[in-house]
């Protein structure tokens, strides 16, 4: 019999849920036993959805991050945390966020508690991770609490539980040495708590533990796959079936290794790696399960039922009993349950599968192969007619769209003029002093701005006056910039739902959920459109807020575009033709809106790529033809303008060192980056390569509520100066700042304006 399991699932809630009830016990507005009764409330929920498996996943579910949850059962806490009194989870929240509840009505404080902890990608994903911290002096002590307690609740309601951690060479390689050692020095310190951990779910009577060790879809120097042999013949001695999961890509050259691992079973990607899955069956020993993930865990499409049986089925009968399914990855980086979206676009929701349908998909297939598809003969039928439905709509294929992509040429990806001789017009037009200072677009979005956008959206306000209520709050930004004395200004966004959404919502061939909510860091969610099908812009989008706010200063006013490659990998994209031919469709839609903007009289856009880095490949053999139409995509949007118009483009949380000749390869007038929680290290990359443009390093960690001082800006940007001149220097926060409230946002702007004033003071 072929077995069906999961690898984890959506903890945010259908509803959000845990994202409000993180919010109240961080202001300070519920006690920290509402909240852990919220995570028990949606533990417990989360699995009877996933009912009928053979295998739950248990110890998925976390407050904040599931590598955080991995250091803490560990007991790898920074040392700037172990000195803190108070419950685990207060410390937990200071690594996460820079502190942890704050008590009601207190005002926000001027550098907060403690420094939080790096956040970056998870692999090329929307999620994002809390970086884990070593020295050579690091030791770990287990604390399974967490885990024992949710191990517990799940038995208490009769889940099949298979817990779920990750696995020790993975964990090292996810996290950084803040000195100079090296990580994998410290397995020999890992692997006893880890074979501690082990033992201790064993002696709780579980049978399988799935130990995720997704770096084996990377390309792996020889000492990292050496740690593996050393990691999996330390813990085979353990009494516990292990389960080894990867996911995101194919194993290619690692198949060997992975396959020869001591452990009990092996999960594939299935969707990514298929290539994977004929070898394997050889190599694998004969006892040793095989587990593919053959749904789609990245996105939102209907898996073709009958296609995959028409593959599974052979597999089955030579496997049998050591053959299970699951997704592909984790459930995480989808919806929960398409069944709450009642105003979905009615022709393309059947088309769909969130978490919850995926699942069910998981079922089907299931039962096809363990009693024959007669068994779920309805279920096949109207997923074949839903595949069929998607595949024929004319509103998938537009022709016009088709024949524009066809004109493009190498001159629009092209500027006029070198960026020395831009950056010579646009100084003359500016007028900018040394260290000009801007922020990366949005201003807080307030309990007043989502009001009436929803009320908009209901119908209970009109369209006159919900403009009326956009155009004060964007004077009030406008207002309380000119008071900060900043130099380059943004009109705060207030109109904008979400950065990606706001834009797909006025292009053709996108559809919009209600619910989709998927979590990308903490309570921090995000809702990708859709794109279903061929994309082009029926008109402007956003000229005419811009030029609203343009009317009440006489300080530039940067318009604000998120880009083609980051509206592509931040929505559920088509997966029937190339990603990079929708990216060049996204490419001329934003071309358009930018030539409109430069028509509008606005001198400054900013075309945001927080994305790019996001998108490469795991392997480096496949980057360069991911970043030749990435960048090409980008330079289509960007350059048919006039020398004397700046572009900016911004990028947020990526690691991108190693890519910063592509990056440079864009051509941006400025680029500004997330540094100011990585302490300026993601500029080691301007040691050895000489960025020719302007570049603003971010001095203001947006993700946490902790208030820059001065000094700690002058001091971030002096670091700045000491790799890129000081003539090409911004000074901008790290992100956007719409998930800050404004007693947080002025103060620290004004120490930001006033470390600008210093460091020219300074500079002479």
């Amino acid at each position: 019999m072929t077995k069906i399991h999961n690898l984890g699932f959506p903890r945010i809630g259908a509803m959000r849920e845990l994202k409000f009830a993180l919010e109240a016990y961080w202001q300070g507005q519920s006690s920290r036993d509402e909240l852990k009764a919220l995570g028990k409330q949606l533990r417990r929920h989360h699995w009877q959805m996933q009912s009928g498996l053979d295998w739950v996943p248990v110890g998925d579910f976390a407050f904040y991050d599931q590598v955080l949850d991995m250091s803490f059962t560990l007991g790898n806490l920074p040392e700037r945390v172990q000195n803190f009194h108070g419950d685990a989870l207060d410390n937990y929240f200071r690594v996460a966020r820079g502190r942890s509840a704050q008590p009601a009505n207190e005002p926000a404080r001027c550098c907060g508690e403690v420094a939080a902890g790096e956040m970056t990608k998870w692999f090329d994903t929307n999620y994002h991770y809390i970086v884990p911290e070593f020295t050579a002096a690091t030791e770990f002590k287990l604390d399974a609490s967490r885990l024992l307690e949710q191990l517990a609740e799940a038995k208490a309601q009769g889940i099949a539980a298979k817990p779920v951690i990750i696995g020790p060479v993975t964990y090292l390689w996810l996290g950084k040495a803040k000195d100079d050692s090296d990580k994998l020095a410290l397995l020999p310190k890992l692997l006893p708590v880890y074979a501690e951990l082990l033992e201790t779910l064993a002696a709780e009577g579980v049978e399988w533990v799935q130990i995720d060790e997704p770096i084996l879809v990377t390309e792996l120097e020889a000492a990292w796959q050496n740690a593996f042999n050393t990691a999996y013949q330390h813990l085979q001695a353990c009494p516990i079936k292990l389960l080894l999961a990867t996911y995101f890509g194919q194993l290619a050259e690692n198949r060997q290794l992975a396959a020869s691992l001591p452990v009990a079973g092996l999960h594939v990607d299935a969707i990514n790696g298929r290539d994977d899955v004929e070898p394997l069956i050889e190599q694998l020993p004969a006892d040793k399960v095989l587990s593919l993930g053959v749904i789609n865990g990245r996105n939102i499409w209907k898996a073709d039922l009958n296609a995959a049986l028409d593959w599974i089925e052979p597999l089955a009968r030579r496997l049998g009993g050591r053959l299970w399914l699951a997704p592909s990855c984790s459930l995480l980086h989808v919806p929960v349950d398409l069944d709450s979206e009642q105003q979905l676009d009615a022709e393309t929701k059947p088309w769909l599968a969130f978490a919850k349908q995926k699942l069910d998909e998981l079922r089907v297939l299931g039962v096809a192969l363990n009693r024959g598809r007669d068994a779920v003969k309805a279920e096949l039928e109207a997923n074949r007619a839903a595949i069929e439905a998607r595949r024929n709509s004319p509103r998938v294929n537009n022709p016009k769209v088709k024949a524009a992509l066809a004109g493009i040429t190498p001159q629009l990806a092209q500027r006029n003029s070198p960026y020395a001789q831009r950056a010579v017009k646009q100084a003359a037009l500016l007028k900018l002093p040394k260290f000009p200072t801007t922020t990366i677009g949005s201003f807080p979005q307030t309990a007043e701005i989502r009001q009436a956008r929803s009320n908009f959206k209901s119908g209970k306000l009109d369209e006159a006056g919900y403009k009326t209520a956009m155009q004060a709050e964007i004077a009030r930004c406008v207002g309380e910039q000119e008071a900060l004395g900043l130099d380059v200004f943004v009109h705060g966004e207030a109109e904008r739902n979400d950065m990606v959404e706001y834009f797909g919502e006025q292009l053709d061939g996108y559809a919009f959920s209600r619910f989709g909510w998927v979590q990308s860091y903490g309570s921090r969610c995000v809702k990708p459109p859709i794109l279903f099908g061929d994309i082009s812009r029926p008109q402007a989008m956003t000229v005419d807020w811009i030029k609203y706010a343009q009317s009440l200063t006489d300080k530039p006013m940067k318009a604000m575009l998120t880009g083609p490659v980051t509206v592509l990998n931040w929505s559920f994209v088509r997966d029937d033709q190339p990603r990079s031919v929708t990216c060049k469709q996204l490419a001329l839609a934003i071309r358009a809106e930018t030539l409109d903007l430069e028509s509008a009289g606005i001198g400054i856009i900013q075309i945001d790529e927080a994305a790019l880095r996001e998108g490469l490949p795991l392997r480096k053999s496949q980057w360069r033809e991911y970043l030749d139409w990435a960048v090409e995509s980008f330079r289509i949007a960007a350059n048919g303008v006039s020398d004397e118009t700046q572009i900016h483009t911004h990028m947020c949380y990526s690691e991108f060192n190693d890519i910063i000749a592509a990056i440079a390869g864009m051509d941006a007038d400025v680029i500004t980056i997330e540094t100011s929680r990585s302490d300026m290290e993601l500029l080691d990359a301007f040691d050895h390569f000489k960025y020719p443009n302007e570049i603003g390093p971010g001095v203001y960690d947006i993700h946490s509520p902790n208030i820059p001082s001065e000094q700690h800006i002058v001091a971030l940007m002096r670091k700045a100066a000491e790799r890129i001149p000081a003539e090409r220097l911004w000074v901008n926060p790290d992100c956007g700042l719409k998930t800050r409230q404004w007693n947080e946002v002025i103060p620290a702007l004004a120490h930001m304006v006033a470390a600008a004033k210093t460091l020219r003071t300074l500079a002479g």
